[in-house]
């Protein structure tokens, strides 16, 4: 099992930006990496997902054009760029790795700790 240490969050205006990275602890080859998240009352939300051999990206509608996933293989990293952040996007962020069915439906079987982010509007 790899651990999956998450770093990033943060509170921010609406309007801004943040970039959250996950890192494995251990290389990771042809693997999906997904990014989730939670706001209090809500169900976990897929926010995104990338292959990090064919580098296919998938994103939800309501991230689309503002969220981009990405990563660096070297330093087994992955990141959620976002940009124009809403009130809305306010919840607790997660990454994970190792898609064991829809990455929709959060169906890995690693997960980071969670890093909160904020957004005032």
């Amino acid at each position: 099992q790899v651990q999956l240490v998450e770093s990033g969050g943060g509170s921010v205006q609406a309007g801004g930006s943040l970039t959250l990275s996950c890192t494995a602890s251990a290389y990771t080859y042809c693997t999906n990496f997904g990014w989730f998240r939670q706001a209090p009352g809500k169900e976990r939300e897929g926010v995104a997902n990338i292959n990090s051999c064919t580098r296919r990206k998938d994103y939800a509608d309501s991230v689309k054009g503002r969220f981009t996933i990405s990563q660096d293989s070297a330093k087994n990293t992955v990141y959620l760029q976002m940009n124009n952040l809403q009130p809305e996007d306010t919840a607790m962020y997660y990454c994970a790795a190792h898609l064991l069915g829809s990455w929709q439906r959060g169906q890995y079987r690693d997960w980071s700790q969670g890093t909160q982010v904020t957004v005032a509007s």
